[in-house]
């Protein structure tokens, strides 16, 4: 089966979110279970060092520079490069017009202009690069206008006759809108804006992907139940309960070629299940780096995290001086609102022996950080998928999460009396409820054979990529055999 992934950010090249993580993971593990499998993104360029913005400029060969792409009431070009991950061809869209601004996502109508350019350029490339996809793998609304496209300015094209679009939903809340009076530019007619653009007068180029895609799909079951609601809908609940049938929720996996205690090589020390000894190096060597004393005693409570409504960081905003009152450490990675880490900064200033900050992204501490903390904070207000959770249960580290979308489906609250379980769950959204469930993994961490247990309870769950590839193969399966 030939699939194309087209993606707005793919690790390790650029990156911002976890929809990176996905568009780097996901087709190394189908090229694994025998699929011919490539992805398509665009190759920023002039990239400076934006809070959130990661970038490589390792971008390959360049195959040509005449890539023709109809746009914006004529026809614009683009030059086109190719690299390799683990033997699957990654090709980059290299337009300075569109690419060239020093960032990845910017704001506005010229953003959505972007990557629609993007889209177009996309089901071009695919002429020029092999035989007709089977599936158009398309992510987020940067990649919604391609499943349009197919049903308007292709309609007709014998190339894609067979080729079915799955669209994914890594976050309903980013959905592209931009003015209607664009869609000309764009190559669209009215109708397309009338039947499946329209959003309370503007244009959206999520509810494009979700109304013209073939199948839709989400990044945990919970979230796919979640989304047809109005709580978590976003204004797009009636469009998904319409498509429902065509609706269905695969929980992301973990790359544990990057992602394992046993041979990660950021860490101080490797372990394993059968070993925690290395755990408590990397804790040692945590502190350290956080500045603060060593007391391999007390508990490190830490996150990693953008630091937004979303995640939940009012939550612990709220509960960080009870936290604290505990004894524990707390460490942070991670940068977002102002006011967030203006506030956590008046946390460490007012207890500089116990809490650690690092505002900012950097990979290799975000893998010390799980390999030296004890317990994890999630308590997301949605969280579609999430990865740090899977992250610390690899390396033995306590979850405590808010049981919405794939924290949900990932995490299984831990029972003292049948010692089953991963973590630890609440679901109010409520700061007194994540304190009382960090009070309760207190309880297991201060008993060494509870604790022992918990971490060979997450150490044990399979989370990877490999099993995700199969669930995603069996989807494309089911899409391709429905459309023909």
């Amino acid at each position: 089966m030939r699939i194309i992934l087209a993606s707005s950010e793919v690790v390790p090249y650029s990156k911002t979110g976890g929809l990176a993580d996905v568009a780097g993971a996901l087709p190394k593990a189908l090229s694994r279970i025998g699929c011919d499998a490539a992805v398509i993104t665009p190759k920023y360029t002039g990239m400076g060092k934006r809070h959130g913005d990661v970038v490589s400029h390792e971008t390959g060969e360049l195959l040509f520079s005449d890539l023709r792409v109809p746009f914006a009431d004529g026809v614009r070009y683009a030059a086109v490069w190719r690299d390799y991950l683990d033997g699957v061809p990654v090709y980059f869209i290299d337009n300075a017009e569109y690419f060239g601004h020093g960032y990845i996502y910017g704001s506005g109508n010229f953003d959505v202009e972007r990557f629609a350019f993007f889209s177009r350029a996309v089901l071009e490339l695919c002429k020029r690069i092999g035989g007709p996809p089977d599936i158009l793998h398309c992510n987020d609304w940067q990649t919604g206008l391609i499943p349009a496209y197919l049903a308007s300015a292709y309609a007709g094209d014998p190339f894609y006759w067979r080729t079915a679009t799955f669209f994914t939903i890594h976050n309903l809340a980013y959905q592209g809108h931009f003015d209607p009076n664009l869609l000309p530019k764009f190559g669209f007619g009215w109708d397309s804006y009338q039947y499946g653009m329209e959003f309370h007068g503007s244009a959206s180029a999520m509810k494009a992907g979700l109304y013209f895609s073939t199948a839709i799909s989400t990044v945990s079951p919970k979230y796919a139940e979640e989304i047809q609601t109005p709580e978590f809908g976003n204004n797009l609940d009636g469009l998904l309960r319409w498509r429902r049938g065509d609706l269905i929720g695969i929980l992301n996996g973990v790359d544990y070629h990057e992602w394992n205690p046993e041979t990660d090589k950021y860490l101080a020390a490797n372990y394993s299940i059968n070993d925690f000894s290395g755990k408590y190096f990397c804790k040692k060597a945590l502190l350290e780096n956080y500045h603060l004393p060593v007391d391999l005693d007390k508990p490190v409570v830490a996150i990693v995290s953008r630091l937004t409504v979303q995640k939940g960081i009012e939550l612990i905003a709220q509960a960080i001086w009870k936290i604290l009152d505990t004894g524990a450490y707390f460490v942070i990675l991670g940068s977002g609102g102002e006011s967030y880490e203006n506030f956590f900064q008046h946390v460490r200033d007012t207890r500089p022996q116990q809490v650690g900050v690092y505002f900012g992204y950097n990979n290799a501490l975000a893998h010390q950080v799980e390999a030296g903390a004890d317990m994890f904070l999630m308590p997301s207000a949605y969280e579609p998928c999430g990865l740090n959770q899977m992250y610390s249960l690899k390396y033995g580290t306590i979850p405590i999460v808010r049981g919405v979308g794939g924290l949900d489906d990932s995490i299984q609250g831990f029972e003292r009396t049948t010692e089953q379980g991963n973590g630890f769950k609440f679901y109010e959204y409520s700061s007194d409820r994540l304190a009382e469930k960090y009070y309760e993994s207190l309880l297991t961490y201060y008993d060494r054979a509870l604790l022992n247990r918990i971490r060979r309870n997450g150490m044990s769950t399979d989370y990877s990529w490999d099993r995700a590839a199969h669930n995603y193969l069996d989807a494309y399966r089911r899409v391709l055999a429905a459309k023909l």
